[in-house]
């Protein structure tokens, strides 16, 4: 079977009301689709991306040698058996892949949002997705699922549309960001912000697709650090020199450094730093109780059969992060759920990686 990859962006002029206060008019979102619905629409499964994601998470798009950035998981028998299912990915409002985001032009005048974009929340990302989903006449899905920021949708997903998925599974995210993912957060935002080619935002984004952002570079470098973890770096690089490289320059290079710069520099090509800003911003605000007097109040919300994915050595949303959810639905007696944690060295990262550690176990929740 083919995967069917589809590409489409549909365009909304009514009011996106924010978390806030603010609107959003008109808007755009950008979103991918694989596989077939069937009639009765009872195969949809809904796919989050994380930070830097985008609605483009598996094939291959004529002229590119990058697929999606979870290929390995959805497709023809895979975990996401697209022969089975019709999956949709769509790019979050306030990113740079065709949604509406802060380098979009602003009606009716046509110059860049900029900073007069309002700040969006992951809460404001799953209001958008749902419009969108209503517009496509989708009103109940059978599951949704995500990483990272993916998984803070997901569950976002569980307490505010209580009835439209009938499962729900949410990997390596978090009930609230702790100060540590929000610090990492802050050395990527100075980054940007103290670049003199940011030009306070009013940069042009053809010179910084040509050229990168080297504060930005700086910053991705960070959050790659708290990508992975003290055990991957040392499988995967250990303390191998490059080499070309001179142990005695004063810029010679270990491998996990050539490994960051590459990274860092490449990534500032493709993202867009207001982007990359706002979002961050939207992760570092997360909190599922948010508008509740508790995080037991929300999570009695959720009605949905729910999966907790954490995984063992994730320094950015620690597995115990993970345990409070599943402690919190424990004890308000909710039994519709299950929690698993993953045995993984590998760090944050582990959900777009170590696909093997828990394909399985997602297949196994999808084929009920």
């Amino acid at each position: 079977m083919s995967l069917n990859l589809q590409t489409h962006t549909e365009h909304f002029t009514n009011p996106l009301y924010l978390e806030s206060g603010r609107i959003l008019e008109p808007y755009d979102i950008t979103y991918e689709t694989y596989g077939e619905m069937n009639d009765d629409k009872s195969n949809v499964i809904i796919v989050c991306h994380a930070l830097t994601g985008s609605h483009h998470a598996a094939g291959i798009y004529e002229g590119e040698t990058k697929a999606g950035w979870w290929d390995g998981f959805i497709g023809s028998g895979k975990a996401i058996d697209t022969d089975k299912y019709f999956v949709i990915c769509s790019n979050v409002i306030g990113s740079c892949f065709g949604s509406t985001g802060p380098m979009s032009l602003q009606h009716p005048h046509h110059d860049y949002y900029r900073y007069k974009f309002p700040v969006v929340t992951i809460k404001d990302m799953v209001k958008a997705q749902r419009i969108l989903f209503d517009r496509l006449d989708i009103h109940r899905v059978y599951a949704i699922i995500g990483g990272s920021m993916g998984g803070m949708q997901a569950l976002q997903f569980a307490i505010h549309y209580p009835n439209f998925a009938q499962k729900i599974i949410s990997l390596a995210a978090t009930y609230a960001t702790q100060p540590w993912a929000i610090a990492f957060n802050k050395v990527a935002q100075e980054s940007i912000l103290k670049d003199p080619d940011f030009k306070q935002g009013y940069y042009d984004p053809e010179l910084i697709a040509e050229n990168g952002l080297a504060g930005m570079a700086v910053g991705r470098m960070a959050g790659h650090i708290s990508f992975l973890s003290h055990e991957s770096m040392q499988s995967k690089f250990g303390r191998e020199y490059k080499r070309t490289d001179g142990l005695y320059e004063l810029f010679g290079k270990f491998q996990i450094e050539s490994y960051l710069e590459y990274n860092g520099y490449n990534f500032t090509k493709w993202f867009d730093p207001l982007a990359y800003l706002y979002i961050t911003k939207a992760i570092n605000i997360f909190d599922l109780s948010r508008g509740f007097d508790s995080l037991s109040e929300a999570m009695k919300k959720i009605q949905s059969q729910l999966h907790l994915i954490s995984f063992k050595n994730d320094i950015l949303f620690k597995n115990k992060e993970m345990q409070k959810l599943h402690a919190t639905l424990e004890e308000i007696g909710n039994t519709n759920y299950h929690y698993i944690d993953i045995d993984s060295m590998y760090g944050h990262d582990a959900f777009l990686v170590e696909l093997d550690k828990f394909e399985n176990y997602v297949k196994d929740v999808l084929d009920g």
